[in-house]
């Protein structure tokens, strides 16, 4: 494609714990209100359809992903399809082995075909209690570019996104529910990842109070040099279509040498 720019669509959520019709309804909202200021891509939060705490949902998330799953896999599907957007939509995804979820974000693109997900592959805590955790960064190679997935924990871990970068991502989605506990490693976490792998980061975070567990949004759009290009406001829900132009990576990697001068070989 000759036009490098792709408009970013970021739905800070607040979802209504253990609600899945109610959430997967207002999301769908929120993606036509994406698509209507311009979105090529929208990206909501991690587990938006349920919502997080598990302390209060317990095995009720594991039971409302399973009795609810193709449901919303629909009405991601139509959404995507009616507002001509790719939608990436985080919620528990039951995969080839029954009753087995993991925490995962699955891709639909314009047309409302699902392409592919992503699995968590580090569980935060009590996540693991409930999700079986991936083994693969997939990179999706669409019309608007290649981009990555990590969810939230994932973004810690400097190897996950520089195996996004060295499978060839020009941007990788970053939907989480973050703790305001650890509101400053995210402010780290997001430019950072971007900086090492000269490539664009896409925080997408959670807002709302669940019991004790508060969600503070803050979600940020960072260029290949690390800086913070977009910041959605903390405390409250946000619908915010960002441009990023994957043009400017060459020239960043023509000014950073960090991939250039890798030593894989003494990193082992």
């Amino acid at each position: 494609m000759n036009n490098r720019r792709v408009n970013i669509g970021i739905i800070q959520f607040d979802s209504k714990l253990g609600d899945v019709e109610f959430n997967v309804k207002k999301a769908a909202g929120k993606i036509k209100l994406a698509a209507e200021k311009g979105a090529n891509i929208v990206c909501l939060p991690e587990l938006f359809s349920t919502g997080y705490n598990f302390d209060l949902l317990g095995d009720d998330i594991s039971l409302l992903a399973l009795n609810f799953y193709d449901y919303t896999v629909e009405k991601m599907a139509e959404a995507a399809r009616e507002n001509k957007v790719y939608v990436i939509a985080p919620f528990g995804e039951k995969r080839d082995l029954e009753g087995i979820l993991y925490n995962s974000a699955l891709v639909f693109d314009d047309e409302g075909n699902l392409i592919g997900s992503f699995a968590k592959t580090h569980l935060w805590a009590k996540e693991r209690l409930y999700f079986k955790e991936g083994s693969d960064y997939p990179v999706f190679d669409t019309k608007y570019g290649k981009f990555g997935i990590a969810i939230c924990y994932d973004i810690g871990f400097p190897e996950a996104c520089r195996s996004l970068c060295l499978n060839g991502a020009e941007f990788v989605f970053m939907p989480s529910a973050w703790r305001v506990q650890d509101k400053d490693m995210w402010e780290l976490n997001v430019p950072q990842r971007a900086l090492e792998n000269i490539f664009f980061t896409i925080g997408v975070n959670r807002f709302g109070h669940e019991g004790d567990l508060h969600l503070f949004g803050g979600s940020k759009v960072c260029n290949p040099r690390g800086k913070v290009i977009a910041q959605l406001p903390e405390g409250e829900e946000a619908v915010e279509v960002v441009t990023i132009d994957l043009d400017e990576i060459n020239t960043f990697r023509t000014q950073i040498s960090y991939l250039r001068d890798r030593k894989p070989d003494i990193y082992n």
